[in-house]
């Protein structure tokens, strides 16, 4: 039998192949594995809306003996398929973040201190400081002799935590107060 020279190499680099492959140890008996268990398992499922801005990407929250434990995308939610932005894929940390405060903090103008009060006086602080501006640039009427009833002293930039229907009462309450300029800053 003559062999050539091509199928001389082909014999050896299979037999290379092979020999190789049969130090990487493949056992093809079958064997016993078993899946991790999911934290999710047995959790209440809730759909719901992602707070950060007008999109409306569905979300699953689940909660587990009363403690939320994971959020994700719903995949037939038909706005956005199971997708999350970064704003929406971090919101497990806007619930369960061990930095965020959970406290009033208030500091002084020009004091370089900050100081914990109660949530009354902060609350009383900013209800006084809002009216005291809201009467200082109040304008019943513009110079053409309109009335306009606003206020040019106080603007508003909003909240990007807030959904859709937090948003419009957040809204009303500021058109309330006499406020024209009102923005939102959903995705900054």
């Amino acid at each position: 039998m003559k062999i050539s020279r091509r199928n001389f190499i082909k014999a050896s680099g299979v037999a290379a192949a092979g020999l190789g492959l049969s130090q990487l140890g493949f056992d093809l008996s079958p064997i016993e594995s078993y899946a991790a268990e999911l934290k999710i398992k047995g959790a209440k499922e809730t759909t719901h809306i992602c707070c950060y801005c007008s999109v409306s990407c569905g979300q699953i929250a689940h909660v587990s003996n009363g403690k939320l434990i994971n959020f994700e995308g719903d995949p037939d939610h038909p706005i956005s398929e199971g997708a999350l932005c970064a704003k929406g894929a971090s919101l497990y940390q806007l619930h369960d973040n061990q930095h965020r405060l959970k406290k009033v903090r208030y500091r002084a103008p020009y004091s370089a201190k900050w100081k914990e009060v109660s949530w009354e006086w902060a609350l009383e602080k900013i209800t006084r400081n809002i009216k005291k501006s809201r009467d200082a640039s109040f304008m019943e009427k513009n110079a053409e002799g309109k009335v306009v009833n606003r206020t040019n002293g106080i603007a508003s930039v909003g909240s990007a935590a807030l959904d859709n229907e937090e948003c419009y009462i957040y809204q009303q309450f500021l058109r309330g107060l006499g406020l024209v300029w009102i923005e939102h800053q959903a995705r900054i």
